[in-house]
């Protein structure tokens, strides 16, 4: 195990030198600390749109239209996917752009994210709407709690059903809670979506599949790695607990890479925090992590600790995983915690009844 040391991710320091570009650009935010933001967005304008775009142009064939598709599948779905995404979450959370530049606020759901594969707007509404809301217990329809959480056959399990009744539930959901507005950004967004993609597979399928199809299953799938990997480890005594059903992934690159998405435990306490507040949160509020022993796992992120709790390595999990101020008596005692906290809890009869 571990012991706490420096923290390495990122955090906002006040009083930089801004250029003059960058002064025009925090004049349209509402916060100067979501600066990257818009570097990382234009990055995007100027090189996945285009590209994706000239799929679809019929002077492109041959050789040079699978060039394109190779550089495309690239930045897509390797290289921006999760930066993008985890933007995209900040952004759900928090306002992007001013009041006064407001219409800019639809440019990441409506323009960029199809094609990262992502339906305008049902982000928000399934994150936003109902995750938050429920916090992994019983009425959040993708809840963790019900499953054994190091077998990847019911990881397979919870991802098909996500991905072939999820949208059904997550509207069923809101119209149960009376939400009028997230199921409007739901139905108009995946509805956009699929006749966006149904009209362009006439003009194009394979440009269709590589710039729109094939990110939209990617996306869902390591959308359900993220959600089961941060919800892996339950108390089961007190799923509620947010301290026990989240995890936190410090000082890793992933941090950098993604807005310090790693620091889940601290996001679900206070969702509307600003990513550059995280680490500082976490050090101020250690007591409450030792007092609910919180898994904290240094040098390692989500899909690290998916795939090592996938291979039962809780030898290697219990390597990374922070010790804070001693609060696990011994090795053995952190992986006998380790092992119960990925318990299936058991489902009650009726999760969700009819509307």
């Amino acid at each position: 195990m571990k012991t706490l040391t420096t923290i390495t991710d990122p955090i906002f320091t006040p009083g930089r030198n801004y250029s003059a570009l960058d002064r025009f650009f925090i004049s349209l935010l509402n916060d100067e600390r979501d600066l990257p933001f818009v570097y990382l967005t234009l990055r995007i304008s100027l090189t996945v749109i285009p590209l994706g775009i000239l799929l679809y142009m019929p002077f492109v064939s041959g050789w040079l239209w699978w060039l394109i598709a190779a550089v495309y599948f690239y930045l897509n779905n390797l290289y921006f996917k999760g930066p993008f995404g985890l933007m995209l979450h900040c952004t759900s959370h928090r306002r992007y752009f001013n009041e006064k530049y407001n219409w800019l606020n639809h440019y990441l759901p409506w323009v960029i994210s199809p094609f990262f594969g992502q339906s305008p707007e049902t982000y928000q509404a399934h994150h936003i709407g109902m995750h938050h809301a429920e916090n992994n217990l019983e009425e959040d329809e993708s809840s963790t709690m019900y499953y054994q959480r190091d077998s990847f056959r019911e990881f397979l399990q919870y991802f098909s059903i996500f991905f072939t009744t999820g949208i059904y539930t997550l509207y069923r959901y809101h119209q149960k809670k009376k939400r009028p507005i997230f199921v409007k950004k739901l139905v108009r967004g995946e509805i956009a979506f699929i006749l966006l993609c149904v009209g362009l597979s006439f003009v194009n399928f394979p440009a269709t599949f590589i710039v729109f199809i094939f990110p939209f299953v990617l996306f869902r799938f390591v959308a359900m790695i993220g959600n089961w990997s941060q919800h892996i480890f339950i108390n089961l005594d007190d799923p509620a607990n947010l301290y026990g059903n989240s995890i936190t992934c410090i000082n890793h690159k992933y941090n950098h890479k993604c807005w310090n998405d790693g620091y889940h435990i601290s996001h679900h306490l206070l969702p509307n925090m600003h990513w550059t507040e995280h680490p500082r949160h976490f050090q101020a509020n250690l007591d409450e992590y030792v007092k609910n022993k919180a898994f904290v796992f240094d040098g390692l992120d989500f899909l690290g600790v998916f795939l090592l709790v996938m291979k039962k390595r809780y030898d290697k999990l219990a390597d990374h995983l922070v010790n804070i101020n001693g609060m696990f008596s011994s090795r053995e005692e952190a992986i006998a915690l380790m092992k119960e906290r990925v318990s299936r809890i058991p489902k009650p009869e009726a999760r969700f009844r009819a509307v």
